[in-house]
């Protein structure tokens, strides 16, 4: 999950040689034959998975947390990394989702 939000938070900032790493955007940035964009994931299933893994860290840190609460041998460490896992995975979810709010409007304000 992590090197497929890497890659869209980087094509987020503008690097465009991550474009050929992108499942569903490979065949609009390079020559690529059609086979091999077929096998390549669409990029809806990349961010559902995405988010799907967002989710899952957010449990695991919950957890941890209960756990450090109830004295269940959490150690502290455990539970901050956890939960800074789950905050920086969501603030980067929340980044691409913005981006593509952004992406969206600015092709529905474009005039033909």
């Amino acid at each position: 999950m992590f090197a497929a939000m890497n890659q869209i938070a980087s094509v987020a900032l503008g690097d465009t040689n991550s474009l050929s790493g992108l499942g569903g955007l490979q065949g609009a940035t390079s020559a690529a034959p059609a086979s091999a964009a077929a096998e390549s994931a669409p990029f809806s299933d990349l961010l559902t998975d995405a988010v799907g893994q967002v989710s899952q860290l957010e449990t695991q840190a919950q957890a941890t947390a209960a756990g450090l609460m109830t004295g269940s041998g959490v150690d502290v460490h455990q539970a901050m990394i956890a939960t800074e896992k789950a905050s920086m995975a969501f603030e980067l979810a929340l980044a691409v989702r913005n981006k593509a709010v952004q992406a969206y409007q600015q092709v529905m304000s474009m005039q033909f």
